[in-house]
This record gives structure tokens, sequence and C-alpha cells, in this order.
């Protein structure tokens, strides 16, 4: 019997198949990932949060304060003075009143056409539509400042000069919105609407109670969208507006800088209470809009 004939000793469990092992993948590098972007993010949102709060903080400096040497964060003597001298000093009641009517009674306009023309635009096949579409995104390329001319002189031909329907009717259809919606109703599939129009639903009751619900989280982003816009309006209503009975918030604001010199404090205060809309605006709905399932309804 040669070397080779002789038989080696084997383990009990040679005969098994021995899987290889993987090197799996160490949490680690999935941990690094996530700890880079969510420095990537701090730093990102201390940039951006950072003039916000001195902005905040400034406001409640005295007048003496705002501009001495060396420059603080944080002020030594606080004081709502500034607050209440920019209350005083103009009628913000009833800006607030003026400014809150506009901006509700324009976004539930622009929520509810943006809705109709993005359903229309990406459910109906039609030339006309396609090209009415392509003129829609067109005047986004155009600025703002080009079209005040011929609005300004459509709406004063149109008798609604120094009225609110000369602020609140041209804002009404936005490109922006036009363009979510449609982008949404896209992703709907033409199966659900073609079901419901075998089951004998009318066109528009597929829209109210098929399409409309669907379209939640991208009415709610709309409706914040739009009640920014027309908060923060000021050129345009500048332009419509000589009555001071009609003026908005930042027209307000505006009329409280002087020709000749400028009570930082007092603009400070108004600045920050005209914040305050916005933020409460943004906080009670955020969660509607970051908590919906968009894709809610959408599985084939």
């Amino acid at each position: 019997m040669t070397t080779t004939d002789i038989p080696r000793p084997t383990d009990a469990g040679s005969g098994r198949r021995v899987a290889k092992k993987r090197p799996r993948k160490t949490a680690t590098g999935g941990l690094r990932q996530a700890v880079s972007a969510t420095t990537l993010l701090w730093i990102m949102a201390c940039l951006y949060g950072f003039p916000v709060l001195w902005f905040v903080l400034s406001s409640l400096k005295p007048s003496s304060d705002l501009f001495s040497y060396p420059l603080t964060l944080v002020p030594h003597n606080p004081t709502l003075s500034g607050f209440e001298a920019a209350w005083d000093s103009a009628n913000f009641s009833q800006y607030f009143i003026n400014t809150a009517i506009v901006c509700v009674i324009t976004t539930i306009l622009t929520v509810g056409i943006s809705c109709c023309t993005g359903y229309a635009l990406a459910k109906y096949d039609n030339k006309w539509l396609k090209a009415f579409f392509i003129c829609i995104l067109a005047t986004t390329m155009l600025p703002s400042e080009v079209m005040l001319a011929p609005e300004f002189l459509v709406v004063r031909n149109l008798g609604l000069y120094n009225s609110f329907a000369g602020i609140i009717l041209p804002a009404v259809l936005t490109a922006t919105g036009c363009f979510m919606f449609r982008q949404f109703f896209l992703t709907v599939p033409d199966e659900l609407v073609e079901a419901a129009r075998i089951d004998g639903a009318r066109e528009l009751a597929i829209f109210a109670r098929i399409m409309v619900p669907l379209s939640r989280p991208i009415m709610l982003t709309l409706a914040i969208l739009s009640f920014q816009w027309r908060w923060n309006d000021y050129i345009w209503p500048l332009l419509m507006l000589n009555d001071p009975d009609k003026f908005t918030v930042q027209i307000g604001i505006q009329s409280i800088v002087g020709a000749q010199n400028i009570n930082w404090s007092v603009l400070l205060g108004a600045s920050v209470i005209s914040m305050i809309p916005l933020i409460v605006i943004f906080l009670v709905f955020q969660r509607y809009v970051m908590g919906a399932d968009i894709n809610a309804g959408l599985k084939d």
C-alpha cells in the first residue's frame, strides 16, 4: 500500500458542503454615511438659522444696543419696546385683517383652479391642452417685473384699481400650482379613472370623489406656499392700493421707514410681528403635509 492509498482522517462533517461565509456589511459604514448626512443637514440648518436667530434676538434689543461695539448676539437688556412702538405707530390690526382676507381668498382660489387645471392637463389627451400647458410654463421664464405694467393696465381698465379684487385675481392662476397638480395626476393610473367611468360615474364625480381626495398632500403644500407668497407680496399691492385702510402688512411695514432716518428697533419689531402668522401656519399644517401618504390609492 502506497502512501497515497492510506486513508486520511476526516471530520464527521466533511461530507457536508461548507458554505462560504460572506463578509457581512458592517454597521459602521452605514452609520458613517448616516452621521455624515446628518452632520451636513445640521450645518445647513445652522447656516440658514443663524441669521434668523440674530434677527429675532436683535428685535429684543433697545435701539442703543443694536450698533454697539462689540456686537453681541444675546441682548443684555431685552425689551419689547420695539414691538410696542411698531404696533402703536401703524394700524397693524387693520393691516393683518386686510392681508388675511387677501391671503385666504387667493389661496382657496389658487388651490381650486390649479387642481382643476392640473387634472385636465394630465388626464385629457388634446393637442390644444398641451399647447396651453406650454404657454403656462412659458410664463415662468418671464420676470414678474416685466408683467407688472400690462397687468396694471388690464386691472385698471376693469375698474378694479384700489380694491382687494385687483390684488387677488391676477394671483389666482400660478404656473407652479398647475405644474404640481399635473405631475401628481400623471402618477394616478388611468385604469382607476376608466373603472369609475365603467361604473357610471360622471367626470365631475370622478374628479370630486376620487382625484381631489388623492391630491390632498399637494393641496396642502400649495396652500402653504400660496399663503406665504401672498403674505410677503409687496410690489403688486403697492401699485394697486392707495387707500391706507386697505394696506397690507408689507406696505404697513414700509410706511414705518422714515425718509431721513430709520428706527431699526421699531422696524425689526414690525418685521418679527409680520412673521408670526407664517410660522403658525407652517407649524399647524406641516404635520399634514409631512405625514400624508402621497402614494395612497395609487397602486395597481
